[in-house]
């Protein structure tokens, strides 16, 4: 009787992949934004919101947590993967805030190419959080992770390299000194974006290990 205060079997995965699914809403309008740069400001308004329907959800996993008593998965575990998923959430959010407020011209190819990259990883980041669920293998997921986040730490090193070097092979893709700021900052915030969406990856795997 003493338990019964406590829900024995919260609905973790359902929210893991609600969770997943915003992500991949809001880096597939970030990608649109990056490939054709129109509507801006009405697209970035709609990952803002996601971004807030995303917290909800980020919030109610954090007190299903504290009200459960057992849990499908160790407890670690389950927050790990909800502050991974909220942190790319937020980071997708900081980039589309950006844009909008830098009224960029155009968006440069090398930002195209990284944001590509990073829509595939959070794809298969989702698809692993369903595996997961269904107890599936997520081996091939995580290596198109890996090899995803190799590509954007290249390509990464290449766009900084570009946007500080003096002479540049076109002319449209020079930049100023205000423009190399805020490249900058896009490009910090994407590389940790990279970073956070392989360190997701990273967790789930290990949670399919632990529990193989």
């Amino acid at each position: 009787m003493a338990f019964t205060l406590f829900p024995k079997s919260a609905k973790f995965f359902d929210l893991f992949i609600n969770q997943s699914q915003k992500l991949v809403e809001s880096v597939n309008i970030l990608n649109d934004i990056f490939e054709n740069h129109s509507n801006v400001e009405e697209k970035c308004a709609r990952i803002h919101i996601i971004e807030e329907e995303a917290d909800i959800i980020f919030r109610e996993i954090s007190r299903q947590l504290s009200l459960t008593f057992i849990t499908p998965i160790d407890r670690e575990d389950i927050h790990g993967i909800n502050i991974a998923q909220e942190e790319i959430q937020n980071l997708i959010d900081a980039v589309s805030t950006r844009i909008g407020l830098f009224g960029f011209i155009s968006i440069r190819r090398t930002a195209k190419s990284l944001l590509a990259n990073i829509k595939a990883m959070i794809e298969e980041t989702a698809k692993m959080v369903v595996s997961l669920r269904d107890r599936k293998n997520v081996s091939d997921s995580y290596a198109t992770i890996k090899l995803l986040k190799d590509d954007c730490e290249t390509v990464l090193s290449m766009a900084l390299a570009e946007i500080y070097a003096s002479r540049l092979s076109s002319p449209e893709e020079s930049v100023d000194i205000v423009d190399m700021i805020k490249w900058t900052q896009i490009y910090d915030r994407i590389g940790e974006c990279v970073y956070r969406a392989g360190r997701l990856a990273n967790i789930i795997e290990g949670i399919t290990l632990k529990n193989a």
